[in-house]
């Protein structure tokens, strides 16, 4: 019944019809300025297919599908169309926190171990001080450590268990540094206190009472569904091309959620009220509140200064960025997985919510877009954004490349390895990272981690480049013993992990 509800409201505004209500939010001209922006968007990021909503209110006053679920293909991206949202799905997580902290099962300022009896950090305060509210944002001094979940073979469980053996990159509480695996100790601490998994919780407390009848947890559960959308990448020369779904076999509370425009408008609809939904309460306004409250500062430096230059101050809720915009102030969250963008857009003070779902890898399509609706919506000047942040991603691309290029300038021409390659190869191990495999294939080592495999290409000395471009091709230095034998391994790939050698004691020369 709501879902019908939605499309006669949403005919009644897209229509530009006039009720006693005055001038409806979105008029017909501005309905078809929205349809020119994702349009115009799709077609600079060649984007295959996108997926928008726009909540005023009380009320979906847009929602729409554009272009195709698979490149090649006919059949369109339609509001009901299955999208990953990735790291949006933090907020559901922090939202089941709110439900917790209600109820007295949970306080945001409980220690983590009172909930997740084997949570712990490599660091002595750290492990003694973390709280809930700490992991959920991104405070507790731990880097990203992506590949510690990234195509892991490992569970949630041993995944923290891992994190805790990693060193800390900065001191506790000092520094934001988004942290994936944080989530997911939270996620299992609501098991803890709910003494339900995370997944059912969501599902009772949140996707039923909204009306979220198409949202799911798993790729399995999403590729189950006719209308989902498949992921895409732009290949070394530069096309659009289809790739496989990146699976996610077991429910992540820190991003495994898929759903999809309809669906989410209610979310957002949600998130700019008090706590209820059509007359029904989900969470206090107190706690959800909380969410959105700012609690640590993210430095507007580097990437961040130049994605958002009309802002002054940003700062992280939990799941929540919190930032002003051209003197509004924004609640949002992106999201991003192999091949899929996410981005959800709240403000406040207007009541407005912008969800966009897109189907291709790493654009910035997304944030251009949330940045055009809000000045179009708003009435704020008209900027290109677009171009404006695809200036700045050539920028980004251009510092890498000169980095590169500074790297090899200074790479000594004409060394060799020290020993002979057999001597590397052998297990290498790392207490959070786990065992690492070199071997020798046909006159060249070829490293093996998990699912991450690549010949590693003689760089100089004894530094190898191993050439995997989906982890950008990192480092790896091999170590030497006083004997002269291989001890280990230094893998940097923007940190750095050492891993020691275990087996196959290596030559000497």
């Amino acid at each position: 019944m709501k879902g019908l509800l939605a499309v006669v409201w949403v005919s009644f505004y897209l229509a530009g019809a006039v009720s006693g209500q005055g001038k409806p939010f979105v008029s017909a001209p501005k309905a078809a300025a929205i349809d020119t922006i994702l349009r115009d968007a799709m077609r600079f990021w060649k984007v295959p297919g996108a997926a928008a909503a726009i909540v005023h209110g009380n009320e979906v006053v847009y929602i729409k599908g554009f272009g195709v679920k698979e490149l090649g293909g006919t059949e369109p991206v339609t509001p009901e169309t299955l999208f990953p949202i990735a790291s949006c799905t933090k907020a559901f997580t922090t939202t089941a926190m709110a439900i917790l902290v209600d109820e007295g099962k949970m306080s945001w300022d409980d220690p983590v171990r009172k909930h997740v009896d084997y949570f712990h950090l490599a660091d002595p305060l750290a492990d003694a001080q973390a709280t809930l509210r700490d992991l959920v944002t991104h405070r507790t001094g731990l880097s990203g450590h992506d590949l510690l979940w990234y195509r892991s073979p490992w569970s949630r469980e041993e995944i923290i268990r891992r994190i805790s053996k990693v060193p800390l990159s900065h001191s506790f509480r000092s520094t934001f540094q988004y942290q994936s695996i944080m989530f997911m100790a939270a996620g299992t601490a609501v098991e803890s206190a709910a003494k339900s998994k995370w997944e059912d919780l969501v599902e009772k407390r949140i996707f039923d009472p909204l009306g979220m009848t198409r949202s799911n947890f798993t790729t399995g559960d999403a590729e189950k569904e006719a209308n989902h959308a498949s992921p895409h990448r732009r290949n070394q020369r530069g096309e659009t091309e289809v790739i496989g779904w990146y699976t996610i076999t077991r429910p992540d509370p820190a991003g495994s959620i898929n759903s999809c425009a309809r669906d989410l408008s209610w979310w957002v609809q949600f998130q700019l009220g008090d706590g209820s939904f059509n007359g029904k309460r989900l969470v206090s306004s107190k706690n959800l509140a909380e969410t959105h409250a700012a609690q640590m500062i993210i430095r507007l430096e580097g990437p961040a200064r130049d994605l958002n230059p009309d802002t002054h101050q940003m700062n992280y809720g939990m799941g929540w960025v919190l930032h002003d915009y051209r003197g509004q102030f924004l609640v949002s969250h992106a999201g991003a997985i192999d091949g899929f963008r996410a981005h959800l857009t709240l403000v406040p003070d207007a009541k407005l919510g912008i969800v966009l779902l897109n189907n291709l890898h790493g654009t910035q399509m997304n944030l251009a877009v949330s940045n055009q609706l809000v000045d179009l919506l708003l009435g704020l000047p008209k900027k290109d954004w677009s171009f404006l942040i695809a200036e700045q991603v050539k920028k980004g691309e251009a510092a890498a490349e000169a980095k590169k290029r500074e790297r090899d300038a200074k790479r000594k021409a004409g060394t060799k390895p020290t020993l002979p390659l057999s001597a590397y190869t052998g297990s290498y191990e790392d207490v959070g990272y786990g065992s690492a495999q070199v071997s020798l294939d046909n006159g060249m080592l070829v490293w093996n981690w998990n699912s991450f495999q690549g010949p590693l290409e003689h760089f100089q000395n004894d530094t190898f480049t191993l050439q995997n471009s989906t982890m950008g091709n990192p480092q790896v230095t091999f170590a030497l013993g006083a004997d002269s034998a291989v001890i280990g391994m230094k893998f940097r790939d923007g940190l750095e992990v050492e891993f020691q050698k275990t087996k196959a004691t290596g030559q000497r020369p």
